[in-house]
C-alpha cells in the first residue's frame, strides 16, 4: 500500500485517496506572501483592539506631529497663492514705471530715490505716442484719506485716481453693482467715484449696498458721488483690499494738485513683447531725462510684478524651511512615543512571541508583525492627523483672512510621513522581537 498523498484528505468513500486541486494563483508565492502579510495586518488590528488605552496615546503622538505638519504646509500653500494671484493680478503682460522702487529695503535708499525727478503725466503720453510695442498706458496716483458720509466716518482709506478707465482691467478690477465712469466723464474731470465693498459696508451700514449708487461721500475735503461698487477682492496679511476709492485723474489734478509724482502703467497685448515694451519704454524715459549711453539706468525705477513676487520668495524662503522643520519635530517626537510603546508591548508579549516560534513562526514572521503594528497604528495616526491639520489650517486661514489651497499631495505627505515614522521607530523593538529566543520566552511570565 503506497504511502498517503499529503494532498490527499482523510476519509473514506468516493473522495477517499483523491487529490485535491488548489488553483495555481492560490499556490503561487506571491498570493502566499499577501495573505500573511493580510493576517498579520488584522493581528496587528486585534492587538491594537485589546490595548486601546495604549494604542489611543500611540495615535495622539501621531495625530499631534502630522497635524503640526499639514497645518503648516496648506497655511504655506495658501499663503503663496494668495500673494502669487494678488502681485500677480495685472498679469504678465504689464510693468510700471515710477519715481522710486514700490519696495524700499532702506533708508539711505528711501532718501537717494526722492532726489530723483518726478514721473509726470507728459512722460506717459511721451510713451504713449512714441512706444510701438505698448498695446495701453495708463495713470495712477495714491493717496491715503478719511472718507466721510454723515456722522460716520472711515480712515484709512486709499483714494486712487486713475485715467483712462482701462485702468480698472489693469487693476484687475470688476464691477459689482453701479457702472464704471466713462472716459468723457474722466476729461471732464467730474466729481464721481468707484468704491470698494469696505466703503459701503462703514458708510452705509443701514442701507444695503444697492442703495448706495448715487450717495455722496467725502474724502480730501471734496464731495464724490457713487456710481459704482467693486466686487469683493478680500484681504492679505490681515489688510483689507476693499477699502479704496477710484476717482478720475483728471478731477485728482483739479482738487489734490498735479504735484504728486504719479505711477505710469504700460500693457502689452501678448506676454512675449514684454521685453521690447520695456526696452522702447525705458530708451523714451532716459532721452527725457537727458541720459546717454553712457549714464547709469538710474532716474526712474521700471518694475514688472515679478519684483514682488522674487522679494517675498527671499524674504519668506528660510521662515518657512524653519517653520516646516519646527513642525517636523512633534513628529519625530511622536515617532519616539511610538517606538517605546512598542518595545513595551514586545516585553508583555514575549511568551506570545515564545509560542509562535516554538510552532514553527521564523524570525522574518515575527519582524513582520511587529513592523506592520508600528505601521498600522502610525498611518490610522496619519489619516486623522491630515483632517485634523486641514481642519486647524482652516481655522487659522479664516480668522487672518486667506484662501486656503487643500492639495491631495498634502494629505498623500502626511500619511506617508506617519508610515514611514512607523517603520522606523517600530524596526528596532521589532528586531528584538525577532531575536527572542523561544525557549527563554517561554519562561517568561
Amino acid at each position: 500500500m503506497s504511502p498517503r498523498s499529503d494532498a490527499t484528505p482523510k476519509g473514506s468513500g468516493a473522495d477517499s485517496g483523491r487529490r485535491i486541486a488548489l488553483p495555481a494563483r492560490i499556490r503561487s508565492v506571491p498570493f502566499l506572501r499577501f495573505a500573511a502579510l493580510w493576517e498579520a495586518f488584522f493581528v496587528a488590528l486585534a492587538s491594537l483592539r485589546q490595548n486601546k488605552l495604549r494604542t489611543a496615546m500611540t495615535l495622539v503622538g501621531i495625530i499631534v506631529g502630522v497635524t503640526a505638519v499639514i497645518a503648516v504646509v496648506t497655511i504655506i500653500k495658501g499663503l503663496d497663492q494668495t500673494v502669487a494671484s494678488t502681485f500677480s493680478s495685472q498679469g504678465s503682460t504689464v510693468f510700471t514705471i515710477s519715481k522710486r522702487p514700490q519696495v524700499i529695503t532702506s533708508r539711505e535708499d528711501f532718501v537717494r530715490f526722492n532726489k530723483r525727478k518726478d514721473v509726470i503725466r507728459e512722460d506717459a503720453e511721451a510713451i504713449f505716442r512714441s512706444c510701438t510695442a505698448c498695446w495701453r498706458t495708463g495713470i495712477a496716483a495714491n493717496s491715503f484719506e478719511i472718507a466721510k458720509r454723515g456722522d460716520q466716518k472711515f480712515e484709512g482709506v486709499r483714494l486712487r485716481a486713475i485715467t483712462p478707465s482701462a485702468m480698472f482691467e489693469i487693476d484687475g478690477v470688476s464691477i459689482e453693482l453701479g457702472r464704471f465712469w466713462t472716459e468723457s466723464e474722466s476729461a471732464a474731470g467730474r466729481e464721481i467715484c468707484v468704491v470698494g465693498p469696505d466703503i459701503v459696508t462703514n458708510l452705509f451700514p443701514d442701507v444695503p449696498m444697492e442703495r448706495a449708487i448715487g450717495q455722496d461721500i467725502w474724502t480730501g475735503g471734496h464731495r464724490y458721488t457713487i456710481v459704482g461698487v467693486l466686487q469683493p477682492l478680500g484681504k492679505i496679511f490681515g489688510a483689507s483690499r476693499d477699502n479704496v476709492i477710484y476717482i478720475p485723474y483728471g478731477n485728482f489734478e483739479k482738487n489734490f494738485g498735479a504735484h504728486n509724482s504719479i505711477v505710469v502703467f504700460v500693457q502689452t497685448q501678448t506676454a512675449p513683447q514684454l521685453e521690447q515694451a520695456e526696452d522702447q519704454a525705458r530708451a523714451i524715459m532716459r532721452n527725457r531725462r537727458g541720459k546717454t549711453f553712457r549714464d547709469e539706468d538710474d532716474g526712474f525705477a521700471l518694475e514688472t510684478q515679478d519684483v514682488f513676487l522674487n522679494l517675498y520668495s527671499s524674504a519668506t524662503a528660510n521662515i518657512y524651511v524653519v517653520t516646516i522643520g519646527v513642525s517636523a519635530i512633534s513628529l519625530v517626537v511622536g515617532g519616539i512615543v511610538v517606538m517605546n510603546i512598542m518595545l513595551v508591548s514586545v516585553t508583555e508579549r514575549t511568551k506570545e512571541i515564545g509560542i509562535r516560534k516554538a510552532v514553527g513562526a521564523r524570525r522574518k514572521d515575527i519582524l513582520t508583525q511587529f513592523l506592520i503594528e508600528a505601521v498600522t497604528v502610525t498611518a490610522i495616526g496619519g489619516v486623522l492627523g491630515v483632517l485634523s491639520g486641514f481642519g486647524v489650517a482652516w481655522l487659522i486661514a479664516l480668522l487672518i483672512g486667506f484662501p486656503l489651497l487643500f492639495s491631495v499631495w498634502s494629505a498623500v505627505l502626511g500619511v506617508s510621513m506617519s508610515s514611514i515614522v512607523g517603520v522606523i521607530s517600530g524596526l528596532w523593538p521589532a528586531w528584538r522581537a525577532a531575536k527572542l529566543d523561544p525557549i527563554e520566552a517561554l519562561r517568561s511570565e
